[in-house]
């Protein structure tokens, strides 16, 4: 007991010890200088104060914004910039010597917006592919591959001497890797005997579009090409689409049943036979060379497809079809696309307009597997391009001059005559050229008074519209080629596309409703670098104001004649053009600009006649492959 008691108190003492070891002796510091650090205690603390509280006060102004912000009402992207462009005009108002740019009106804003939504609509397009593809999502990422290639010393060729020749020639590229343009014949590899068959035709030298398409093609790219009428379009995807099915030939001999290695569409009969008759004489002089035998087909409305029982029992290597009529043998099984990999489409705009969209989305579904696929016109509106985009594999744009220009080559005459002076004007405009002469009119029945008017005053004269007989038809234009017939009276079918050489002029009975039709027309004259001249006849009683606005601009772009009378014409375009231009500065005024539907440019958008026809009005059809009045 008395151990534990003593082993306790010296653990107390211990302890006691520890504590006295861990105490500070606190040093002694005068009263003055103790109440200077309490002072400085104090003010340290008012200052953490002071600060906290200006952070409190951010904070609250800051949600006090957020919460402003939310209450204020959400602005578009014009909104926004339409409300910089006023901040800017306030701030530059002193330094602009008292010129002020007046802020554009609600009802300006309105159109704005509205054309907005019309090009937000337009652009959810369904991708022009075969329903199957879409279903199994299929997609192509690399463009066919070909056995052709350039010279090697064109291929050493840099990128700068490439740009350098394709401004020589106006010609104008988009795409990846471009194949590089060649400026002849021999340089593309293409056999003499077609060389000596182009040169018995007038054709010495490769165009600019060929030039460039060529190339493009051969590689197995895919090509979007742009070029006015007269430019040697045909040549570009007919050439290559022969070459590959005689190479496919040689590779294994085709047999019934099997074929075509290559398809070309196109939107009217007369254009589909011009173009089968190209392809006939290029396989012809191959075969006088030497080379296997290649059967085209031609499949359009108006003939008996009995006619070409012997082409089905060869095998067929080629076929220039019409949509209607290449759907029929398509669903009758008649022809299948196992083997095609070539697929061209002429009046590429035509084709993909609204009356024949799903014709060339079935069409498609019979291919099976990847393709080379082309497509052409002379005009071709941004949204078309990015329409026919959606079914190519990385492709080449090739433009030779603007989509929708005019030949420069021709001269264009406008005429202000009243309906009744027309037909006795028409015998006056004859006189300006030597024959043959094209004239031009929408109405069958105008064709059918012009015609017997012509024959009245003793003018060699042949006629053509839709309610003629195919035989009729093709017994006109024949006549009209040989130069038995001194004059050609047709509806709009005649300008699809047809090439007639030696006609030095175009005369338009009246303006068509669309300012494409106007260029597809006078694209008949000025073909292969020769002159022509065109001649239209209108008045405001039958013409809408927005195609004379189309005409006006186009003839400006031009630099041709413009009659005081269209320049007389109320033209809003330019104002809302301005009003673009003070909304998005990087683009710079140009009162020519373009519709974005039709590339019309005497109209904006959201009053566009053929968008309005497109929309409200009926489909065409397109049975037999015929367009317009056919």
């Amino acid at each position: 007991m008395s151990a534990v008691n003593s082993n306790s108190n010296s653990s107390k003492r211990d302890n006691e010890q520890d504590d006295n070891d861990n105490e500070v002796i606190e040093k002694w510091v005068p009263l003055k200088e103790r109440k200077l650090n309490k002072l400085n205690k104090f003010a340290d603390i008012k200052v953490h104060r002071d600060s906290g509280h200006r952070d409190h006060q951010q904070q609250q102004e800051q949600q006090n914004d957020l919460e402003e912000a939310k209450l204020q009402p959400q602005f578009s992207l014009i909104d926004q910039k339409l409300e910089l462009i006023k901040t800017k005009q306030m701030e530059d108002q002193q330094k602009q010597d008292g010129h002020v740019v007046v802020p554009p009106s609600e009802e300006e804003l309105r159109i704005l917006r509205e054309e907005q939504d019309i090009l937000k609509n337009l652009k959810s397009f369904k991708p022009l592919i075969s329903v199957k593809e879409r279903a199994q999502d299929t997609v192509y990422t690399e463009p066919i591959k070909t056995s052709w290639t350039p010279p090697t010393y064109i291929r050493n060729r840099t990128d700068e001497e490439n740009a350098k020749l394709r401004n020589q020639l106006h010609i104008l590229v988009q795409g990846d890797h471009v194949p590089p343009p060649i400026t002849s014949f021999q340089e593309m590899k293409i056999p003499y005997t077609i060389v000596d068959v182009l040169k018995k035709k007038g054709i010495k030298k490769p165009t600019p579009i060929q030039i460039q398409g060529l190339p493009v093609i051969l590689s197995g790219r895919d090509m979007i090409g742009i070029a006015f009428t007269g430019s040697g379009k045909t040549l570009v995807f007919t050439l290559p689409m022969v070459l590959f099915s005689l190479e496919e030939e040689k590779k294994l001999p085709i047999i019934q049943g099997e074929g075509p290695f290559g398809l070309l569409v196109c939107p009217s009969r007369e254009l589909a036979r011009q173009t089968y008759e190209l392809v006939n004489e290029l396989s012809a002089a191959l075969e006088k060379q030497g080379h296997p035998k290649l059967n085209a087909l031609l499949a359009i409305g108006g003939i008996d497809m009995k006619e070409q029982d012997h082409v089905f029992r060869k095998g067929i290597h080629m076929v220039i079809a019409t949509p209607g009529r290449l759907l029929d043998l398509l669903t009758k099984k008649k022809i299948n696309l196992n083997l095609c990999k070539y697929l061209g489409l002429d009046e590429a705009d035509r084709l993909i307009d609204l009356g024949f969209e799903d014709d060339i989305r079935q069409v498609l579904g019979y291919f099976n597997g990847q393709r080379q696929t082309l497509l052409f016109s002379a005009t071709m509106p941004k949204k078309i391009q990015d329409f026919a985009r959606s079914a190519l594999v990385s492709p080449v744009e090739v433009n030779v001059g603007r989509a929708g220009a005019a030949n420069q080559d021709i001269t264009q005459h406008v005429e202000f005559i009243k309906q009744e002076a027309k037909i006795v004007y028409l015998l006056e405009c004859l006189q300006k050229t030597p024959p043959p002469v094209l004239i031009f009119s929408e109405n069958k029945k105008d064709v059918d008074d012009i015609y017997e008017y012509l024959l009245l005053k003793h003018v060699e004269a042949v006629s053509i519209h839709g309610d003629k007989t195919q035989e009729e038809r093709e017994q006109a234009i024949r006549l009209f080629k040989e130069g038995k017939k001194d004059v050609l009276v047709a509806t709009d079918v005649a300008s699809k596309g047809l090439d007639f050489p030696a006609i030095q002029h175009v005369i338009n009975f009246d303006m068509p409703k669309e300012i494409e039709n106007y260029i597809h027309r006078i694209g008949r004259t000025g073909r292969r670098g020769k002159k022509g001249v065109a001649t239209t006849f209108v008045n405001t009683s039958n013409n809408t104001e927005s195609v004379l606005l189309d005409l006006k601009y186009l003839l400006i772009e031009s630099k041709q004649v413009v009659p005081q009378a269209l320049l007389e014409i109320p033209d809003d375009n330019q104002l809302l053009q301005k009003l673009q231009d003070r909304i998005d500065s990087a683009t710079p005024y140009d009162e020519t600009k373009p519709c974005e539907y039709c590339d019309g440019r005497g109209h904006r958008l959201i009053n566009c006649p053929k968008l309005k026809k497109q929309v409200t009005g009926p489909k065409r059809d397109t049975l037999g492959g015929a367009g317009g009045d056919w």
